[in-house]
């Protein structure tokens, strides 16, 4: 089996300038660590259990995998709404609970990376569970 040490999610902007605004600026995470200098220099933020780097460039943006999302738990989708909108963040669909009960509110990178916001309400079975 293979011990896996450590993880992180790697995303090649076209822009790493604009994505470093977008992830660092505008949604606030926290940076882990740069390395390299000047504009084209990796940015590693923390993202709660795990990591996102920004590294390297690509010209030009690929097309969104529909399969692929970046997905953020937050702890209150209606606040992070509002902030990211105050922010200048383009909201791709509001804030909605979800069939599945966990509320859900999309964004999107600056390259059109799809990114969820989920909200995990108090009395989800990802949070609560009787008698355990």
């Amino acid at each position: 089996m293979v011990q896996v040490l450590s993880s992180r999610t790697l995303i090649r902007p076209t822009d790493p300038e604009r994505s470093r605004d977008f992830y660092g600026g505008r949604l606030g995470l926290a940076v882990a660590r740069e390395f390299g200098t000047g504009p084209e220099r990796g940015t590693v933020y923390f993202l709660g259990g795990g990591f996102l780097e920004l590294s390297g460039r690509v010209q030009t943006p690929p097309d969104p995998d529909p399969s692929v999302r970046l997905w953020l738990q937050v702890p209150d989708a209606a606040a992070a709404h509002e902030e990211l909108r105050a922010g200048g963040v383009e909201i791709v669909r509001p804030p909605v609970k979800e069939p599945w009960g966990l509320v859900e509110m999309w964004i999107a990178d600056p390259d059109g990376l799809p990114i969820v916001l989920v909200e995990v309400p108090a009395d989800h079975p990802i949070r609560y569970r009787p008698g355990i």
